[in-house]
C-alpha cells in the first residue's frame, strides 16, 4: 500500500506540473475548444502509460545497447518538438472565421510521448524507483505503474485542457490569442533545453 501511494503521489506531481504535454493541451484548448482537443487529450492519457509498459518490455535496453539509435531519436525528437512549437506559435487566431489549423490527432499525441523529454524522465524515473528486478514481477509492476498514470492523467491533463478552454473566452481578440500562442510556442521550444544540456554534459 505504501508503494502504491508513493507511485500515486509521483504520478500526480509529475503529470499535473507544467511540461510539453500540458503546454500543448492547454494551447489546443484555447484555440480549438474541448471537443476538438479530445483526441489529443486521449493520445496523452493512453500514450504515456503505453510508453511506460513498452520501456519495461525491453525497449529501454535496446537504447542502452544502441546509443546511436537513441541519439538519432533524440535529434528527431528535438526537431519535431521545435516544429510543434512553431506550429503552436503560428496557429490561426480567428475564432469564428475559417480556421485551417488543426489540433493534434490521437496518434500524433501518443507518438509525441517518445520524443517528449519530460515523458522520458517520468517513465524511466518511475520504473527505476518503483520496480524491483529481484521480485521477478517487473512487468506486472510496470503495468500497475502505467495504470496509475492512466488514471491520474485523466483529471490532471484534463484540467489543463479545460483551463485552456476557459481562457478561450478571455482571449477573444485575435491579438490576445496571437500573443498567447507565441508565448506557449516559446515555452515549448525552451523545454528542449534540458535535453540539450544532458547531451552536452555527455560530450564534455
Amino acid at each position: 500500500m505504501e508503494i502504491l501511494l508513493s507511485v500515486l503521489l509521483f504520478a500526480v506531481v509529475s503529470t499535473v506540473t507544467p511540461g510539453p504535454n500540458n503546454i500543448m493541451i492547454m494551447t489546443s484548448g484555447v484555440n480549438f475548444g474541448v471537443w476538438r482537443t479530445i483526441p489529443h487529450y486521449l493520445g496523452i492519457c493512453i500514450g504515456f502509460p503505453a510508453m511506460v509498459v513498452a520501456i519495461s518490455l525491453g525497449l529501454g535496453k535496446v537504447f542502452e545497447t544502441l546509443p546511436q539509435l537513441h541519439l538519432v531519436i533524440k535529434v528527431l525528437g528535438i526537431s519535431y518538438l521545435l516544429y510543434l512549437a512553431w506550429r503552436i506559435a503560428t496557429t490561426a487566431t480567428d475564432i469564428d472565421g475559417e480556421n485551417t489549423s488543426r489540433p493534434l490527432s490521437f496518434w500524433q499525441a501518443a507518438a509525441f510521448q517518445w520524443v517528449n523529454p519530460k515523458a522520458w524522465v517520468m517513465a524511466v524515473g518511475a520504473l527505476a524507483t518503483f520496480t524491483t528486478v529481484s521480485s521477478g514481477q517487473v512487468l506486472q509492476q510496470s503495468f500497475w505503474i502505467g495504470l496509475t498514470f492512466l488514471l491520474v492523467s485523466v483529471p490532471c491533463v484534463g484540467s489543463w485542457m479545460i483551463g485552456g478552454a476557459g481562457l478561450r473566452r478571455l482571449l477573444h481578440k485575435p491579438l490576445y490569442r496571437r500573443m498567447f500562442n507565441w508565448t506557449m510556442g516559446l515555452l515549448l521550444a525552451l523545454s528542449v533545453i534540458p535535453m540539450l544540456s544532458v547531451e552536452t554534459a555527455k560530450l564534455a
